[in-house]
């Protein structure tokens, strides 16, 4: 196990990527599994699925958004939290932001460490992917990754259509240690 302590500044790079082609193939959702809108969310709720899907890649910007402003987007009615569930339990979740006009924006999408290696992440990403081009005058979907998240979070993006269109090269000071036997940078 090799460790990098919280407090240490470590290099990432962010990848923006663009879909502007509906995948013909359609996925549903293992036996088991149910899809949950949860409308206008608390954010007890919103921050419980986004520590429990993010906390081992360094998801805490929402963490730092001021309270009113993370409260109003998660209340406004062009934001989608979608939640996977089995057995009462979430599996993971993903938000659609239909804010820009003609763009639907996949804001955040991933799985709780128990589903992780399960055959959830391909289906649940076609989901999201389905209700993103359900929208009115959808054109485009967008997403963005970093080499903080999980190491095959590019990958699956790319086998299903989206096409990187920029990148940038940040540093962020982690908040808790890293083992990057498990999330290699």
């Amino acid at each position: 196990m090799s460790l990098i302590k919280a407090g240490t500044e470590v290099p990432y790079r962010v990848t923006f990527l663009r879909m502007t082609t509906q995948p013909a193939r359609k996925s549903a959702l293992p036996h088991g599994i149910t899809l949950e809108h949860a409308i206008a969310p608390p954010l007890w709720y919103f921050f419980a699925l986004y520590d429990a899907v993010g906390r081992d890649y360094e998801w805490v910007d929402q963490h730092n958004r001021p309270e009113a402003e993370l409260r109003a987007y998660l209340e406004n009615p062009l934001v989608e939290l979608w939640v996977a569930m089995r057995a009462g339990v979430p599996q993971g979740f993903f938000m659609l932001d239909f804010i820009e006009n003609g763009t639907c924006d996949l804001a955040y999408f991933g799985l709780t460490p128990n589903a992780v290696g399960q055959g959830l992440g391909t289906a649940l990403l076609m989901q999201a992917l389905d209700q993103a081009w359900a929208g009115v005058g959808v054109t485009s979907v967008t997403v963005n990754t970093c080499t903080l998240d999980h190491p095959r979070a590019l990958a699956l993006y790319e086998s299903l259509g989206f096409v990187a269109e920029r990148f940038e090269n940040r540093c962020r000071v982690l908040t808790r240690d890293r083992d990057t036997s498990l999330h290699p940078a």
